[in-house]
């Protein structure tokens, strides 16, 4: 192994930047040239089928059989042109990634000759295996019948020679096995409640969007020191190492010049996604060395997760012809930073207008507030719901260590904002107001500027922090589908607000004006939802203490976590609206208990092999050479000078044998529990033995084995160790 280590540091040393040469400089050029976006249908496409497919995605209806046959014929015109063979429907299963079947355009024509086809059945629903993929006990194993169903909101793309169509995956007996089918629901609900709160201030508003940019972050290592490390291979983080001398300590990576052959990369996986649509406008260097991060436009958020899940496709692939690996991993590496996956969330109206951004008068301004203040309501209210949201194995490692907020959901606002709140829950009464303290309110509310991001500082420690226009949700993990987030938190949303309206309504049916009720309503939504509200140090030892006397969600484990899904709070959020049936909630919680579990499994074997196989017998070699060597001092010097010479490298062997002994103890220990935890049939009680008796044994086997790195020969070491994984390029 260690012939390895160093035959790939040396095959790293000798790298030259691919450089891809683009069909153009500008953009604006080649921009969305491989999508059937809008302008593409008008031009393929007859006049009827433009108008019901136009309609279809403004108005979030499906198409008939008839209607679908129509754009199929046009979708399939375009798609020869560009050299397209085949076709696929492109879905997001459980697993966290994206899949796809692909299937080509030929079929035997009437003579027996092959001809091109492609009809409007195939491209509206498709029938794949589904036996393969987590369904959390909804479905058999043996029961294999699933459909896919395109989703017309999310354009048709292609990729190399395959028409990628994006779609929903549902079960034969029509529950939903993917993240896309609960995320249309959450969106269409928060749409419906938004525009039923819009009409208080604006009869024009007809439809409310809700957006998102995801800022991704991720590390890149070269492929060869990618291969010598099988814990990065297999489970995706590196499971030992010990500290490099100098790392992130003086952040002089950050927001550095970027590397020539990262800047190939990434000027490579960016031509690519502009030609598909995904509007890359942000690169540059995070703080951890070889750590980077990308960040597109505000999109429509079911068009941006997809664009999110297509990007870290396209990045993982790109990077392959780089010799580059991409680790999305939340934690590749212990004592650095982690990744995220910032959510910047808002809404926005048909009209044009930013819901989380203030006006030039009272009336915007009032609507502003409104918002700003049901979204902190549906974060308290739904606290454990939106936290189980971002917790699984991986994540679990990154938060609240380096950067990364803590599990504890609470939401900054800063001064600004924060005194305007206080304010407005002081001024207002529950008697009817008189015409001075209408006019003082709306004086005050009049104040709040146009441009609040001036006013408003940064909390990077906050998990969700309002940002002048838009929450940063920086909770989410680097590798997740943020679909799980948005359903989450859109869910809450939308029922928070439709408990608004419902409360304004009761109040002015008493006889009070709209905007006395709408005042006196958000009042009572302040002082109620104040504990969520935090300004400080998210990482202080006094916040910990703070939130659970709050009563602020901050379970410690990864499966209790999970399990607050299944609360009475939870179920009302995502069952009461229509987002998930009981069954369908309780099987993704089934999935998440499953997921956690394999992924310790597979750390756990992976570890244990390394320790065994690999490590151990180096450290035994290394102590043998040792032996040897006071072995010959033994033969050479008299025995009072044999003692001083040879004192600390027995002391060194028997430290050696000390760690050496632990390992062996240690993984002995891990497997027997595994073998303990394997036949608990119960998904989360196995899924707690798996985090309560196997995980631990993870950072125990690790100190032994990061402690021995330091002191076995470099030469013997087998596995390239933190300072060339992280500043080798």
């Amino acid at each position: 192994m260690a012939e390895l280590r160093f035959s790939a540091l040396k095959e790293v040393f000798n790298r030259e930047p691919v450089r891809i040469e683009t069909s153009s400089k500008v953009i604006s050029k080649y921009f969305g040239e491989d999508v059937f976006n809008l302008h593409k249908m008008e031009h393929y496409l007859s006049k009827e089928a433009f108008r019901v497919v136009k309609r279809a995605v403004d108005e979030g209806k499906s198409l008939t059989w008839q209607e679908a046959e129509q754009v199929a014929i046009g979708l399939k015109a375009w798609a020869l042109e560009r050299g397209v063979t085949h076709f696929t429907h492109w879905f997001h299963p459980l697993t966290d990634g994206t899949a796809e079947k692909h299937d080509s355009f030929l079929e035997a024509g009437d003579g027996g000759h092959i001809v091109e086809n492609f009809s409007g059945a195939v491209l509206v629903q498709s029938e794949p295996d589904a036996s393969s993929f987590p369904s959390g006990g909804i479905r058999n194993t043996f029961e294999a019948r699933g459909y896919t169903a395109w989703d017309v909101s999310s354009p048709v793309f292609i990729v190399g020679s395959t028409l990628c169509i994006p779609t929903i995956f549902v079960s034969y007996t029509g529950e939903a096995l993917d993240y896309k089918a609960p995320l249309l629901k959450a969106l269409s609900a928060l749409d419906k409640a938004a525009v039923a709160v819009c009409q208080y201030f604006d009869k024009d508003v007809t439809k409310v969007i809700a957006t998102l940019g995801v800022e991704q972050e991720y590390f890149l290592i070269d492929e060869a020191l990618f291969y010598a490390r099988p814990d990065l291979v297999l489970a995706d983080r590196t499971l030992m190492g010990h500290q490099s001398s100098k790392d992130q300590q003086l952040a002089d990576h950050y927001f550095s010049s970027i590397p020539e052959r990262v800047m190939c990369f990434i000027q490579d996986f960016e031509y690519t996604a502009h030609k598909l649509g995904i509007p890359v406008k942000t690169r540059h260097n995070e703080v951890a060395p070889n750590q980077f991060e990308c960040a597109p436009l505000f999109e429509e958020v079911n068009l941006a997760v997809d664009h999110n899940q297509l990007l870290m496709d396209i990045m993982k692939r790109t990077a392959r012809k780089h010799k580059f690996r991409v680790l999305l991993h939340e934690k590749p590496f212990a004592g650095i930073n982690g990744s995220g996956k910032h959510n910047n969330w808002s809404m926005a109206t048909n009209t044009g207008k930013n819901l989380l951004s203030p006006g030039k008068n009272p009336k915007t301004n009032l609507q502003f507030l409104t918002f700003l203040v049901n979204v902190i309501k549906a974060v308290h209210d739904s606290n454990e719901l939106i936290r189980a949201s971002v917790m699984n194995e991986s994540n679990s490692w990154r938060l609240g260590g380096h950067e990364a907020p803590p599990a504890i959901i609470s939401v900054f606002l800063g001064s600004y904002l924060l005194s305007i709140l206080d304010d407005l829950s002081k001024k207002v009464t529950d008697r009817k107001m008189t015409p001075a303290q209408k006019t003082e309110l709306k004086l005050g509310i009049g104040k709040i500027p146009e441009i609040l991001l001036d006013n408003t500082d940064r909390n990077r420690t906050s998990p969700f922090a309002f940002t002048g226009n838009r929450f940063e949700f920086r909770a989410v993990g680097s590798s997740a589908n943020c679909s799980a987030a948005m359903i989450a938190l859109n869910s809450a949303v939308a029922y928070q607000l439709t408990k608004f309206k419902e409360e304004v309504d009761q109040i002015i049916k008493k006889g009070r004006n709209k905007d006395e009720a709408i005042f006196q309503v958000l009042k009572k939504y302040i002082l109620e939802s104040e504990n969520v509200l935090f300004e400080g140090d998210n990482y202080s030892k006094e916040w910990h203490a703070e939130a659970a006397r709050r009563k602020l969600c901050n379970i410690a484990g990864v499966p209790d976590s999970v399990k607050c899904y299944l609360t009475e709070g939870s179920r009302k959020v995502l069952v009461g609206s229509g987002i998930f049936t009981n069954k369908e909630l309780e099987s993704r919680v089934e999935v998440e208990y499953e997921k956690f579990t394999k992924k310790v499994q597979i750390e756990a074997r992976v570890l244990g092999d390394l320790a065994i196989n690999h490590i151990v017998p180096t450290a035994i070699k290394y102590m043998t050479s040792l032996i040897e060597n006071v072995k010959g001092l033994k033969e050479v010097f008299p025995d009072d000078e044999f003692e001083n010479l040879a004192g600390s490298r027995k002391e060194l062997i028997v430290t050696l044998s000390d760690h050496i002994n632990e390992i062996r103890r240690l993984v002995h220990d891990m497997v027997e529990e595994r073998k303990k935890a394997n036949v608990i049939e119960d998904e989360y009680k196995k899924a707690i033995a798996y985090e309560k008796k196997v995980k631990p044994y993870l950072d125990e086997i690790r100190e032994h084995i990061d402690k021995l790195e330091l002191i076995v020969d470099d030469e013997m070491w087998p596995l390239p160790k933190y300072r060339e994984l992280l500043f080798t390029r």
